[in-house]
């Protein structure tokens, strides 16, 4: 379900081209990160906006515009 809030390591693996049990790493990780900062989480998922961000550098690209950059 692309309409998600959260995706799932079938979603990382497929994206990022590595293994699902190295997904399921990846994800742990950014759940962490997450919890460090507050928001709860539910293992198996992590939040696809944090994700993107995380590895799309969403954040980053809408900086650049916002500042005349890009």
């Amino acid at each position: 379900m692309e309409n998600s809030i959260f995706v799932t390591a079938d979603t990382v693996a497929a994206d990022l081209g590595v293994s699902k049990p190295f997904a399921y790493k990846l994800m742990k990780k950014m759940n962490n990160e997450l919890e460090e900062k507050g928001y709860m989480t539910i293992s198996g998922r992590v939040s696809r906006q944090y994700y993107i961000e995380r590895f799309y550098g969403l954040n980053k690209v809408k900086e650049g515009v916002e500042n005349g950059n890009i």
